[in-house]
């Protein structure tokens, strides 16, 4: 079964440039239903009115970088389980494994092109061993 590319997706990030930047690799995919959030309350406030059905977050935040903002919405509330990959420059690679641990659906070392941002989504949306792609 193919990814539907009309679910809602939130993307979070404190750059304007990002959010811009990331929403048209998403668009190139096929995903239009994009919201944008540009830090941890807004985040929340817009997960508290909406279910999503995946996230993108920045790991490098101001105020409340991407792994403590994930795991205050694994730990309680509406979209608790919504799949969550983590955008991460490479200074960070040694945290993966933490952001895993903490719920993280996947992370993607930045820079990254828009194929390699569609097979991690395909990874983690689609039943492993689907044979079908987004």
């Amino acid at each position: 079964m193919p990814v539907d590319e009309n679910m809602p997706i939130l993307l979070v990030d404190d750059s304007k440039a990002m959010l811009a930047i990331i929403e048209n690799l998403l668009n190139q995919i096929g995903f239009t239903n994009i919201d944008q959030a540009s830090d941890a309350p807004s985040t929340l406030d817009m997960l508290r009115k909406k279910s999503y059905g995946l996230m993108l977050c920045d790991w490098d935040m101001d105020k409340t970088n991407g792994l403590d903002l994930l795991k205050v919405i694994r730990a309680a509330g509406a979209n608790r389980d919504v799949p969550f990959i983590l955008l991460t420059p490479e200074t960070r690679q040694q945290g993966i494994p933490a952001a895993i641990r903490a719920g993280a659906s996947a992370c993607i070392l930045k820079p990254f092109t828009v194929q390699k941002l569609k097979e991690v989504i395909a990874n983690v949306l689609l039943p492993k061993n689907d044979g079908e792609g987004i």
